[in-house]
Protein backbone atom coordinates (compact mmCIF):
# COMPACT_ATOMS: atom_id res chain seq x y z
CA UNK A 1 0.00 0.00 0.00
CA UNK A 2 2.78 2.46 0.89
CA UNK A 3 4.49 1.84 -2.47
CA UNK A 4 1.26 2.60 -4.37
CA UNK A 5 0.73 5.76 -2.33
CA UNK A 6 4.28 6.87 -3.10
CA UNK A 7 3.73 6.41 -6.84
CA UNK A 8 0.57 8.54 -6.72
CA UNK A 9 2.37 11.28 -4.76
CA UNK A 10 5.27 11.28 -7.22
CA UNK A 11 2.84 11.53 -10.15
CA UNK A 12 1.02 14.41 -8.44
CA UNK A 13 4.26 16.29 -7.76
CA UNK A 14 5.31 15.73 -11.38
CA UNK A 15 2.02 17.16 -12.66
CA UNK A 16 2.30 20.16 -10.33
CA UNK A 17 5.84 20.87 -11.54
CA UNK A 18 4.69 20.72 -15.17
CA UNK A 19 1.83 23.13 -14.43
CA UNK A 20 4.20 25.52 -12.63
CA UNK A 21 6.61 25.41 -15.58
CA UNK A 22 3.77 26.22 -18.01
CA UNK A 23 2.53 29.05 -15.77
CA UNK A 24 6.05 30.50 -15.53
CA UNK A 25 6.41 30.39 -19.31
CA UNK A 26 3.07 32.19 -19.76
CA UNK A 27 4.04 34.87 -17.23
CA UNK A 28 7.35 35.44 -19.02
CA UNK A 29 5.56 35.81 -22.36
CA UNK A 30 3.15 38.35 -20.84
CA UNK A 31 6.06 40.37 -19.42
CA UNK A 32 7.61 40.63 -22.87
Amino acid sequence: LSAAGKTKKVALVDCMRKLLTILNAMLRKNEE
